[in-house]
């Protein structure tokens, strides 16, 4: 990222990471392993709730820090989270509306004077319980599952294994107009020509695809045997993955020549095209005519070499890049056909299944988590003093104003 303002220049990123909370927890891994691996890098992590890590530490925050002034204080510096105190960047210590440090401020302090600024070790505890077992988490995340799928996608598999995240997602949140390509035999991924393969999934994805009920259309060609069959859930899965392949083929550039044009359909350009008709572009021109329409194009070309990136940092839509694979993978149906001869088996599924117990147990944990250790007769006291509160209020007769409260 070039600079922006005060922001000194630097390394950026953001990530869809979905239904899927734990890959979200896997990147704040990788990013205080980045910085306790190049000591010279500070680094800060948010999410569409702001600064999550210090959510998760919420019960041991000190009282002065709160999302007003939270900004721009959090940070993984050598391996370890800190947090910058008002007294660093406010003239009163409690000023709880103190206004937020800037990039270049909190950097300063941190490369000068970092161990003052070391977040407690509850806060850190809270924080590093999410990420404790990473790397090794990573292999136990994963769920490898036979499915009997077009050799063409097993082909892009075997080429890109990740693809199954966008095809898994495509197939998720298909609406009726994604299903259209999906009618009729399919164009990229017909059903005569299936192997038996080995997928890796994540065990989200797996989740995803496994939980969801689905019929295929009849001309599609994705007829599934009886649910008795041995091999009934890899028939199912395939099925669903190469829907998810298909939406996404038929959304491709490649496939639509317009999808480039979609610049041109959102409200940044229905305010540009406004604009150009309140300064008078079209000079009077009747809409339609053909002095207006060539108006009309020079304007849009101008506004789509303004709003479009440059074409090498675009990213490559997964649609295309399936399209690109097979154009360039040579596919061997009877090597395929060899491998799913003596496929290795499948992981067990039944993680999916929890248990009363299980979940008892998780929720015991959940409770002992969010519930700071305190003073065993004083919690005693609370919840008695709420029972009794409780009773006193259901046992009230209301009359038509609803029921007073038991001062």
């Amino acid at each position: 990222v070039p600079r922006p303002g005060e922001t000194p220049a630097h390394i950026g990123g953001t990530t869809l990471f979905g239904d899927n909370v734990e890959d979200e927890w896997f990147i704040v891994y990788l990013v205080r392993e980045i910085t306790r691996e190049f000591p010279g890098l500070a680094a800060r992590i948010d999410d569409n709730d702001g600064e999550f890590l210090l959510i998760e530490a919420a019960d041991f925050l000190p009282k002065w820090l709160n999302p007003e002034n939270s900004e721009n204080r959090v940070f993984f510096y050598k391996g370890e989270l800190h947090i910058i105190p008002l007294s660093e960047t406010s003239e009163q210590d409690w000023e709880l509306s103190a206004p937020c440090p800037t990039i270049p401020q909190a950097l300063a302090l941190l490369s000068t004077r970092s161990e003052e600024f070391l977040a407690a070790e509850p806060i850190r505890a809270a924080v590093y319980k999410r990420i404790d077992g990473y790397p090794e988490k990573i292999q136990a995340s994963l769920h490898r599952a036979h499915c009997y799928l077009p050799v063409g996608i097993a082909a892009v598999l075997r080429q890109r294994p990740s693809l199954v995240a966008a095809a898994v997602q495509a197939f998720y949140l298909r609406d009726p107009g994604d299903l259209r390509a999906c009618r009729r035999p399919f164009r990229t991924f017909p059903a005569e020509q299936r192997v038996m393969t080995l997928v890796t999934f994540t065990r989200c994805l797996y989740a995803q695809l496994v939980q969801q009920k689905f019929v295929a259309d009849r001309r599609s060609g994705y007829t599934l045997p009886a649910p008795s069959h041995p091999q009934y859930r890899a028939y199912e899965l395939g099925m669903k993955l190469a829907h998810g392949f298909e939406i996404l083929c038929s959304k491709s550039s490649k496939v639509a020549p317009d999808a480039k044009r979609n610049v041109l359909s959102g409200p940044l350009w229905e305010r540009f095209l406004r604009s150009l008709k309140e300064k008078d572009y079209f000079k009077g021109e009747m809409e339609g005519s053909a002095k207006y329409l060539e108006l009309l194009h020079m304007a849009e070309d101008h506004f789509q070499q303004s709003v479009d990136v440059p074409e090498s940092s675009v990213e490559v839509s997964p649609g295309d890049e399936i399209l690109t694979l097979l154009q360039t993978t040579s596919i061997d149906l009877k090597e395929f056909e060899r491998e799913a001869a003596c496929l290795p088996p499948e992981d067990d599924d039944s993680w999916l299944d929890i248990t009363p117990d299980a979940l008892d147990q998780m929720l015991k944990e959940a409770r002992s988590e969010s519930l700071p250790s305190t003073n065993e007769e004083e919690q005693k006291y609370d919840l008695e003093t709420v029972a009794e509160s409780m009773k006193a209020f259901v046992s009230k007769v209301s009359t038509h104003e609803g029921a007073e409260m038991p001062w």
